[in-house]
């Protein structure tokens, strides 16, 4: 286990008997933050409330500031729509209507904040990745008008298993293949529906994840066009159901194989869909918590802690468990181990020269939503902001010898882990599955979109007491049984150990970073650095 004691920083040598951050310590939040009272933590639920409660009452205890002029709470307006479609997809054009199930075969909603949206007889066309990108040559939408179409697009992008690293960045994930980005694109083309073709590898999760996901209410922050400028439907199906369509299209072969393709032309199937969507509207206020623990010498300058409190609330029960989403690992795990790095650094006998900001988001499951409302509302400016240290869904499979980077290869910050693994005997990988995108998924992700250098890292899969192959397996199972599924729950006999080490190395990463005067920046290549540097005036 990494102890905080071990690693000593210029300005900090009367730091070295601070308390270590034990799996203990992590535990007893957790078990707090994903018991049942608090109803699977879904923002304005009364189990928001007894989450924040218990957060901003941590950081009280630990005599830390209010961070945002003398609140604990920064309000994050949001609306919830509950949108019900129809009971079936009627898909019509073909030799023979194509009726597809809700849940079964699709899910749709939509971000209007209309009563009811509709489709009717809107024709299909298959638009490849859905995808613009310019600096990789690419332009699924070229010389397509969408205008009152809706399309079929595939998730990931073309690079994924294409055994070309050269086109995108292979086997990783670039923002391109992200659902979030391809519903943009698809309403900046002015689409009127668009539909993800699910498939578990490019994905990353089965569909069950996508069924629980985006049903039911989901969250999103006000906007002042009341996302008017969304399609009117975002949705996923099945691979199955995709086939079906193909098929009646007349569409042979490996769908991704022909999407790929670089002569690609967006495809018309000939077939229409219709489909109708009743609204529910709730408009409120959820709450991000935050707590500063103000730099003696250097105090308007930032180092950022994140995690985010909301899981998915109560929904539909699984064969092992009760219909509360308690989200034990993700993620009371990362709130837990921010609570816990604040503990250590208000026992630290010399205060940082930097001011260390303690911040736990909302609405992370709805799309990033706490998170990225700080960064477009920031507290404090983000040009002073020196990096943000982000956890989410630590590993309870107990302490390990090496960390995984998400999207490794992106910023300095990197350098701090590598070399602080180091001096542990630690090694240091990047993500194990790059093609899920890991690190467009996460609420670090919101900070790099406005140039803040975000690190977001977790256990690696080399089990210290079973090896790798026990710790992968580890990792499998977490994803797929209990990964947004009412299984993660909190248990007396939960291994959080490799969470500890997680938080004892982002604090010790934030501990030096506290104490320097430089800035860390973005690598070269990285989609981040232009907007950085823009901000840093250079």
């Amino acid at each position: 286990m990494f102890t905080a004691a071990i690693i000593l920083f210029a300005g900090c040598k009367h730091n070295e008997n601070i308390n270590t951050i034990t799996g203990d310590e992590i535990k007893s939040h957790i078990a707090v933050l994903a018991n049942d009272s608090l109803q699977g933590r879904k923002p304005f639920t009364a189990g928001e409330t007894k989450a924040i409660n218990y957060i901003s009452s941590q950081f009280k205890k630990l005599g830390l500031e209010p961070g945002n002029n003398g609140s604990y709470f920064q309000d994050v307006p949001m609306v919830e729509i509950t949108s019900s479609p129809s009971s079936t997809m009627e898909i019509t054009g073909g030799k023979t209507a194509i009726t597809l199930n809700s849940s079964t075969d699709f899910v749709a909603s939509t971000r209007r904040e209309l009563d009811s949206v509709q489709l009717k007889n809107s024709p299909l066309v298959f638009a490849g990745f859905g995808v613009v990108a310019p600096e990789y040559n690419w332009n699924d939408y070229a010389g397509l008008d969408v205008k009152g179409k809706t399309v079929i697009v595939l998730v990931n992008d073309p690079g994924f298993k294409s055994g070309d690293h050269t086109l995108f960045k292979g086997d990783t994930m670039t923002y391109y293949g992200r659902w979030t980005y391809k519903y943009e694109e698809a309403a900046r083309q002015g689409a009127a529906g668009i539909i993800i073709v699910h498939q578990t590898e490019p994905a990353s999760y089965p569909w069950s994840v996508v069924n629980n996901s985006f049903t039911g209410a989901k969250l999103y922050l006000q906007q002042k066009d009341k996302h008017l400028s969304r399609c009117k439907m975002e949705g996923w199906m099945t691979e199955g159901a995709a086939n079906k369509l193909f098929s009646a299209a007349g569409i042979k072969g490996d769908i991704r194989a022909i999407a790929r393709k670089k002569d690609f032309k967006a495809i018309p199937l000939n077939l229409n869909v219709t489909l109708a969507i009743n609204n529910k509207l709730k408009y409120s206020t959820s709450h991000n918590v935050i707590a500063l623990l103000k730099g003696s010498t250097r105090p308007g300058e930032y180092i950022l802690y994140t995690a985010h409190w909301d899981h998915l609330g109560v929904g539909k029960p699984d064969a092992k468990s009760d219909s509360i989403y308690n989200g034990a690992v993700d993620n009371a795990s990362g709130v837990a181990a921010v609570l816990s790095d604040a503990r250590a650094f208000t026992q630290l006998k010399v205060r940082p020269e930097r001011s260390i900001v303690f911040l736990t988001v909302t609405g992370e499951e709805q799309g990033l939503l706490g998170s990225e409302y700080y960064a477009t509302h920031p507290i404090y400016p983000l040009n002073k902001t020196v990096a943000d240290l982000n956890m989410d869904a630590l590993g309870n499979y107990g302490e390990t010898n090496d960390f995984s980077i998400t999207g490794k290869g992106q910023n300095d910050l990197e350098g701090y882990v590598e070399e602080l693994a180091k001096q542990e005997g630690k090694t240091v990988t990047g993500d194990k599955n790059p093609g899920a995108g890991g690190y467009y998924r996460s609420d670090h992700f919101s900070f790099a979109m406005v140039g803040v250098p975000a690190l977001d890292i977790n256990n690696g899969a080399e089990s210290t007491l079973h090896g790798e192959a026990w710790g992968k397996q580890k990792q499998k199972e977490y994803g797929d049984l209990h990964y947004h599924q009412p299984s993660d729950n909190y248990s007396d006999a939960m291994d959080a150990d490799g969470m500890a080490e997680v938080a004892n190395l982002l604090f010790n990463v934030g501990l030096k970073l506290s104490n320097e005067t430089t800035f860390p920046g973005w690598k070269k290549g990285s989609e981040f650095k232009a907007v950085r540097e823009k901000s840093m005036g250079k």
